[in-house]
């Protein structure tokens, strides 16, 4: 199986929240996935999330990587030119996204407060996410979550840098 994996490097500065978040559906758009679904707005969500995460949390920089099934062909081009309307052979299936940054110290769901304003992340990724994880990497860390689009390409993708699922 063919992954394609893009990435971005995102620094220290919460304003480049947003400039992740409009890459990420830049590199969406490649992939054939239709502007409109819901799958791109909840990518999007994780992305923001977890990019937030990163930069708030660590006070550093970070990078933010999607990996794609099938990873040549127009698909492919499309994705790393961030053209639109570039469509593959087989439709998307699976997405993960992964932030590293460079903390070693474990993410750390909380329990917000109602009137609390942040505190939610991670809440939001194991609820929009079929599964999250996280695994130290040299002096950090990286956090990853896939997203099913149906059935499933990428079971075993990632051999065997895959870290446990965190959940409770």
């Amino acid at each position: 199986m063919q992954v394609l994996q893009v990435q971005m490097e995102v620094g220290p500065d919460p304003a480049e929240v947003g400039r992740a978040r409009r890459w990420a559906r830049s590199r969406l758009t490649g992939t054939g996935i239709g502007a409109d679904e819901p799958l791109v707005e909840t990518l999007l969500l994780l992305v923001s999330e977890l990019v937030t995460n990163a930069v708030v949390h660590t006070g550093g920089p970070a990078v933010l990587r999607m990996l794609f099934p099938g990873g040549g062909g127009a698909a492919a081009a499309g994705v790393a030119a961030g053209c639109r309307g570039v469509r593959g052979g087989s439709a998307l299936r699976t997405v993960r996204v992964e932030v590293a940054d460079v903390s070693a110290r474990p993410p750390r769901p909380r329990c917000a407060a109602r009137g609390d304003t942040g505190g939610r992340g991670l809440e939001l990724v194991e609820g929009l996410a079929d599964r999250w994880g996280w695994h130290r990497e040299g002096a950090g860390k990286r956090i990853w979550c896939e997203v099913d689009g149906g059935v499933s390409l990428l079971s075993g993708a990632f051999g065997p840098q895959r870290a446990a699922t965190n959940r409770a």
